[in-house]
């Protein structure tokens, strides 16, 4: 039982200190190869033309940010 609860106190400690550096460092999470940024790719599939329903999800995120800005002024 002793080394279940030794164990667990070690996870904890360090989803702990990932968490405490995350939160000072203000960085995004990444792998440790960087991601599809460090080899040039900007979004996940890389098709021409987005297909509807990311079309839908951009326009609406653009209104919200239009009408967010109108709400500002």
């Amino acid at each position: 039982m002793v080394v279940y609860l030794t164990t667990f106190a070690v996870f904890l400690l360090v989803i702990v200190a990932m968490a405490v550096g995350y939160i000072f460092q203000r960085k995004t999470v990444s792998g440790s190869c960087g991601g599809l940024d460090g080899i040039g790719i900007a979004k996940e599939c890389d098709c021409p033309e987005p297909c509807d329903a990311r079309k839908k999800r951009e326009a609406r995120a653009a209104r919200q940010a239009e009408w967010k800005k109108n709400q500002i002024i």
